[in-house]
């Protein structure tokens, strides 16, 4: 059925075209009236054939003109209303979702320390790291203050090789009564390396002694052994096992992480280094090319694998081996490695202390495996140098990184930690 105003719409249009007809009809008569007679001579009352055409043109747009009015100010504007479609809320676009990052921020601090090794006394924290003697700060907590106290040394170490001044990532445990600090002597790039180790019954300075190299690769006294003639033997770590045993780990490129037995003084080697050797971490394939050092202890003619920085910690019922993987140090802020090349902290575990250490996935270690629990994220550039500060409170990571709004410089990595949970027998960061 016509609604109201659609009737009134249809009748007043109707009587205007009739209207508008009779008009035209009125103004331009047909011949048919005038008894199919044309006009005889010019000047007659009936216009020319060109004149009418004009003027039904005229009449033509004044009845569409008329029409038009009509419709714009007759029809409702209620029924306009009616018909137009409502008009949807214009929508903010929404913007992509980022990924969440893996890994949680850094418990930061401003301590500049590089390869940190961190053990609690009583209520004070202390933390040895490379420079001149091998430095000692003392603090109440981790996150600081931090204060310079001393050296371990006293003077250059005793082992004649490498860099004596300064010995390279130092490790102290305590075992008994007694603080052991193990350190290396090298040069950067090559494996003419030594591990030495200190020993004091104070864990502060003035009262270390040095009883000089306990393992040599490249030259030195049992160098040409096994795994001595493949190895690097920095970045060393030392543990004690729950039965008592006390074993090293070292090792930086070439052939990867090695682990040898210690006696009982933890000064010396335990046994038949070639038969107690254990090889940990390795790869197979070389992810970076080798250098063409023409000095042989300063290249790896099957390319360069980066592991480095070992740490073996204990959570019942299992041991961690923690490792550092990736591109350390001397980095260009304008030319970065590709993500994933640089520093990142990784670990496998076992029930023994000298493995098969596996990751998630039942790698071993020793072929390629390793699970990466912490890596670069927001502020944080290439954390490694790690170790695990185990308290009765519960386990630490720390470590160096690099502050990516402050520098990339090598003096400016700075010490960072995080709390771990186990997850299914996993350390997490916190």
């Amino acid at each position: 059925m016509l609604r109201n105003d659609e009737i009134q719409r249809h009748t007043l249009l109707s009587g205007m075209i009739a209207r508008a007809s009779e008009f035209s009809a009125w103004l331009l008569p047909s011949y048919t009236r005038l008894g199919g007679q044309s006009p005889s001579r010019p000047g007659s009352i009936w216009p020319s054939t060109a004149r009418r055409r004009v003027i039904k043109m005229v009449v033509l747009i004044a009845l569409f003109c008329l029409v038009t009015w009509a419709l714009c100010t007759r029809i409702p504007q209620n029924s306009t209303q009616e018909t137009q479609q409502p008009q949807q809320p214009q929508q903010t676009p929404q913007p992509h979702p980022q990924p969440e990052d893996p890994f949680p921020p850094t418990h930061a601090t401003d301590f500049k320390i590089h390869d940190p090794s961190i053990i609690h006394v009583d209520d004070t924290y202390y933390s040895y790291s490379v420079g001149e003697h091998i430095l000692i700060h003392q603090a109440p907590s981790l996150d600081g203050p931090w204060k310079h106290t001393g050296t371990v040394l006293a003077a250059d170490s005793v082992i004649p090789k490498g860099d004596r001044k300064a010995p390279w990532a130092p490790q102290t445990i305590r075992h008994g009564d007694t603080y052991y600090c193990f350190y290396a002597v090298s040069h950067s790039g090559c494996r003419d390396s030594a591990i030495g180790v200190a020993t004091s019954k104070s864990p502060g300075p003035g009262a270390w002694t040095d009883h000089g190299a306990l393992v040599q690769s490249g030259t030195g006294r049992g160098s040409g052994e096994h795994p001595f003639t493949t190895s690097n033997t920095i970045d060393p770590s030392a543990i004690v096992a729950e039965d008592g045993q006390a074993y090293l780990m070292f090792g930086s490129f070439w052939s990867g992480i090695w682990q040898v037995p210690l006696d009982k003084a933890l000064i010396s080697v335990a046994g038949e280094t070639k038969s107690e050797a254990r090889q940990l971490v390795y790869m197979e394939k070389a992810p970076l090319p080798g250098s063409n050092n023409p000095n042989p202890l300063c290249r790896e003619p099957s390319g360069a694998r980066p592991i480095e920085g070992s740490f073996l910690s204990y959570h019942e019922p299992w041991y961690y081996l923690w490792f550092s993987y990736g591109k350390c140090c001397k980095f260009n802020a304008k030319n970065l490695p590709p993500p994933g090349r640089e520093y990142s902290i990784r670990v496998g575990r076992s029930k023994s202390p000298r493995g098969p250490f596996v990751d998630k996935q039942g790698r071993d270690l020793a072929n390629g495996g390793g699970e990466i629990v912490y890596a670069s994220n927001r502020d944080v550039y290439a954390p490694g140098g790690q170790g695990v500060l185990s308290e009765k409170s519960g386990d630490t990571l720390y470590y160096h990184y690099l502050n990516k709004t402050i520098s990339y410089d090598f003096w400016e990595a700075r010490l960072g930690y995080n709390p771990l949970k186990y997850v299914d027998g996993w350390p997490v960061a916190q």
